[in-house]
């Protein structure tokens, strides 16, 4: 068994979306491993504290210990809540439906 383990660390924003592959001691925490990754120094305005954290697409916390090939992702906070847009979709669509054309 070997000390080291591999990891990914992701981060996107709008315009930019950034992966970076790190080899890190077993034992390394999710907070551990955004430092080590250099995407603090990368992206100079990420607050961490405003983020959510998550491994392979599930929340984590920041001291959850990682596994080899675990992907650690940083999720921005929603611009819209995504129940929100849907109703309005669905309203919108009863708008149409109602004010139907010849048939």
């Amino acid at each position: 068994m070997t000390d080291k383990i591999n990891i990914e660390v992701v981060y996107a924003l709008s315009s930019e979306q950034t992966l970076l592959k790190k080899e890190v001691p077993a034992g390394t925490t999710v907070m551990e491993a955004i430092q080590a990754s250099g995407l603090l120094e990368k992206c100079p305005d990420l607050d961490l504290a405003a983020h959510k954290l998550g491994i392979f697409g599930k929340l984590t916390k920041a001291d959850t210990v990682l596994r080899d090939k675990d992907r650690v992702e940083i999720y921005r906070p929603l611009l819209a809540d995504p129940k929100e847009v849907r109703r309005r979709r669905a309203e919108e669509g009863k708008v149409m439906k109602k004010g139907g054309g010849d048939a």
